[in-house]
């Protein structure tokens, strides 16, 4: 199998600009790896590239999902898997692009819960609980019986939070304490560009900037006219929620921006943290975006 090309990291370091560089040369085709690049109608504060900035290569797994339709990893994962066996099929690359480690990971690996048994019982009382409830309710009661695994696991990924406490009310024992596995389901390489701290803050900064100008509280205006809510899952990215905030609290948009940028700076250490420990990752130094694609391609054809 040829392998997949990954090009990841944090916000505002050129991963889509890169990824198409990298496409136009190989015949590639991109495919999304963020949670909110899914939603139609969040195109300004996602940086959604737009089709001018697509030089004509395909995107898959962007605007799949209505604004304020719940979408989770497992809802990704089913919907993205077969969008890479279609690309291979076609003898294309898939070049999975993104910075949300979890959406990332659930396409690269499947995971393994060694010989722990299985409970439809069990599943769909929790499922059901999730339903009435919520995810976040869910998360919580995994928080307190096995906190290790509700510190990976993310909250929207509802279907391992359920196999989480499933394995531990069959075993009494944490997930955490399973013989786990991350299966590999693909041979990739995958490439970050390792900005200076003080650099990346520069361009994130920048993009924020560019964010605002562009109308960003406008786009959530709308969205909350539409009749989305303020504590919709799409809502919760990073300048939506801020904006919300902003708006009801009568904050101007300087305010607005400098919260966006410090949360956004924030993230993006996280981002790097997680990012580090994602085998088969070259962290390649920033320079021109061809030079960039370059030195990518051929650590990836190596």
């Amino acid at each position: 199998m040829r392998k997949l090309l990954v090009i990841c990291g944090p916000t505002a370091s050129g991963k889509s600009a890169l990824a198409v560089e990298c496409a136009k040369r190989i015949g590639g085709e991109v495919v999304s790896c963020d949670a909110f690049l899914v939603y139609r109608g969040l195109d300004i504060g996602t940086a959604k590239p737009t089709e001018e900035e697509r030089q004509g290569v395909p995107h898959h797994m962007i605007d799949v999902a209505e604004a304020g339709e719940n979408f989770s990893v497992s809802d990704f994962e089913r919907l993205a898997l077969p969008v890479i066996g279609e690309i291979f099929a076609r003898g294309k690359t898939p070049i999975l692009v993104g910075g949300t480690g979890f959406y990332l990971n659930a396409l690269l690996f499947s995971r393994s819960f060694g010989n722990a048994p299985a409970s439809d019982e069990i599943r769909r009382k929790y499922e059901e609980i999730e339903r009435v409830e919520g995810r976040e309710a869910l998360h919580r009661r995994l928080e307190e019986v096995d906190p290790e695994s509700a510190r990976i696991l993310h909250v929207n990924d509802v279907k391992r939070v359920v196999r989480a406490l499933e394995i531990y009310e069959l075993t009494g024992k944490k997930k955490s304490e399973q013989h786990d596995g991350m299966l590999p389901r693909f041979p990739y390489e995958a490439f970050a560009l390792n900005f200076p701290r003080e650099e990346l803050y520069a361009r994130i900064s920048v993009r924020t900037k560019k964010m605002m100008e562009a109308g960003l509280v406008e786009e959530v205006r709308g969205l909350l006219q539409r009749g989305i809510g303020e504590h919709s899952q799409c809502m919760q990215g990073i300048g939506y929620k801020e904006v919300v905030e902003c708006l009801k609290n009568g904050n101007n948009e300087s305010t607005m921006s400098d919260i966006i940028e410090k949360n956004t700076r924030n993230y993006a250490k996280r981002q790097i943290t997680f990012f580090k420990k994602l085998p088969n990752l070259h962290w390649i130094a920033p320079k021109q975006n061809e030079a960039c694609a370059e030195e990518v391609l051929r650590i990836y054809g190596d």
